[in-house]
């Protein structure tokens, strides 16, 4: 399998992208090619010269220019052809790879992949999913940023896509999808979300639960949780911000302590940490897309990529979008979506 990751995106590209591609290594097939993307002058300087001359493991594709965080997508790509997204979203398109991994400029990576891999048949908008850890097991969440503006289709499609997901990565066997709103009841919510509900509920193979509050992610009621881009990537950012809020709480309150105390405390701590670090996860796949795309977080380590790349390859071999082809094919609106008879849902 063939992996392309944009060397150049995330806080501390290229370093700790290109380390992480390395890391991977060693955890891939001999078959496997990992693909570079940036400048290459750039990209070789942090390789080391044993691995330069192994084409078959590490390559590296030339891609002079470099889209940064802040800069607007569209008219980032537009202007920097020859970015390292630009190219990433290329090499997709002309099938000389058959994964891609960025953790640069998300908007970017969502307008680069959709122009250039196209959506999957059935599939009006691809959602970013990304996986919380709770201490009630995994829960995924769709859509988390590629979409501020759903459609009740829209939103019943990540709820299609995100169970299957959930099932196929994550092993959850039958898994529950909420609907998130503002209130659990059926008349609570916007327009947008109780057509949703309805559509959801017309599928008899999804496992639908019905409405979820934001506290429900956290309290087992669910496996899936469905939501519009703009919500999900506030709830995204604030548990970001409340988890180190309340580790930095709880090692203020430590150090208050005896250093006995302390010390026992530290293996805990860590243990904690690593259960609910989101960087064990990789990077979060653009459901919806014709193709296998993961994007990871901007201040994504070494150890995000490698898992990242790990995830990429397990989401390609389990055939994850053919899946959700053959539901959405199959799925009570697949004739009336084909004749145009749901475009107001849509």
């Amino acid at each position: 399998m063939r992996i392309a990751i944009d060397a150049m995106g995330g806080d501390d590209a290229p370093k700790e992208i290109i380390a992480g591609a390395l890391e991977s290594i060693e955890l891939l097939d001999e078959s496997d090619e990992v693909i570079l993307v940036g400048p290459k002058e750039v990209v070789e300087s942090h390789l080391p010269s044993s691995l330069k001359s192994q084409a078959a493991t590490i390559s590296v594709v030339h891609a002079p220019e470099v889209i940064e965080m802040d800069e607007a997508p569209i008219e980032s790509l537009r202007k920097k052809v020859k970015s390292s997204i630009a190219v990433l979203s290329k090499l997709a398109k002309r099938g000389q790879t058959d994964a891609v991994i960025s953790a640069g400029n998300t908007g970017a990576c969502v307008a680069a992949f959709q122009m250039r891999m196209r959506n999957l048949p059935g599939v009006n908008r691809p959602g970013i999913a990304v996986v919380f850890p709770t201490f009630e097991g995994p829960v995924t969440i769709c859509d988390v940023g590629a979409n501020i503006a759903c459609k009740p289709m829209n939103l019943y499609q990540y709820a299609v896509m995100a169970s299957l997901y959930s099932k196929c990565l994550l092993g959850i066997e039958n898994p529950r999808v909420g609907l998130m709103s503002i209130g659990s009841e059926d008349a609570k919510g916007n327009e947008v979300v109780k057509k949703a509900r309805e559509l959801m509920k017309s599928d008899s193979d999804l496992n639908f639960i019905g409405n979820i509050e934001g506290r429900d992610i956290f309290r087992g009621v669910c496996d899936v949780a469905i939501c519009e881009g703009f919500v999900g990537n506030v709830v995204l950012k604030l548990t970001e911000g409340l988890v180190d809020g309340l580790f930095k709480a709880i090692k203020h309150e430590l150090l208050k302590e005896k250093l006995l105390l302390v010390m026992k405390f530290k293996p805990v701590m860590k243990r904690i940490y690593k259960k609910y670090d989101y960087n064990e996860y990789g990077g979060a796949p653009l459901l919806g897309i014709n193709g296998t795309a993961l994007i990871c977080h901007g201040a994504s380590k070494s150890r995000t990529i490698r898992n990242a790349i790990l995830a990429a390859k397990k989401y390609h071999t389990k055939k994850i979008n053919d899946k959700i082809v053959e539901h959405l094919s199959h799925s009570p609106f697949s004739e009336a979506l084909q004749n145009g008879n749901l475009q107001k849902t849509t």
